[in-house]
């Protein structure tokens, strides 16, 4: 499948369920973003990008390590349920966006593409990380995480993917896990200097 999942695939998906994947339900998504909260190389975040948020669990979990959180989905029922699910948390945002035409004003230092990348085509999925990297503060996290079992709706496993965000200007390559279930890697914008952030251990003087 060469062309972008369509967008009626996701606004069928919510006309059937309010939350289709089962995000806030199943263990495989609970240890999945433990993990990648795990992944994250510092404690704290000035302020992170979440496109395709879905129902907002995972943007929940972001707002317990970020001071603000801009949170997005194109499908107008998960963006409510990602709303609902966060609405005690004032410094997170969840609208209706559709990426990568449109993107959200500003930087951040963190960006989180969860279960993202393999709808879109080539074209499209260069422009997200050409955006991603452009809109990534010196010293930044980009973190992927993406199925890696083949699925119709799907233009690329996570395996697959793994090249391409490789390639992507701008951006250095830090720690994977490969899952039997999925692919996660981290990113890293380069600080001004070229050189890249300490590590959490040379962060807090243990090396």
């Amino acid at each position: 499948m060469n062309a972008s999942t369509p967008g009626s695939y996701f606004t069928r998906m919510y006309t059937t369920a309010s939350d289709p994947w089962d995000l806030a339900g199943r263990w495989y998504e609970q240890r999945k973003y433990a993990m990648t909260m795990a992944a994250l190389p510092r404690r704290r975040y000035r302020r992170a990008f979440e496109p395709g948020c879905s129902v907002g669990v995972l943007t929940r979990l972001l707002s317990e390590r970020c001071d603000e959180v801009v949170a997005a989905d194109r499908v107008p029922p998960a963006v409510a349920e990602a709303a609902a699910r966060n609405h005690d948390r004032p410094h997170v945002q969840v609208g209706q966006l559709v990426v990568p035409d449109q993107w959200p004003a500003g930087t951040f230092d963190l960006v989180v593409l969860s279960e993202l990348l393999y709808y879109f085509d080539e074209p499209q999925l260069r422009a997200i990380l050409d955006r991603t990297a452009r809109c990534l503060e010196p010293g930044g996290t980009l973190v992927t995480v993406h199925w890696d079992h083949p699925v119709a709706e799907h233009r690329l496993t996570g395996t697959e993917l793994t090249p391409l965000l490789r390639a992507a200007p701008g951006l250095v390559e830090g720690p994977s896990f490969r899952d039997p279930d999925f692919v996660l890697c981290t990113f890293t914008r380069p600080l001004s200097s070229g050189a890249l952030p300490p590590s959490p251990a040379a962060a807090e003087g243990l090396v």
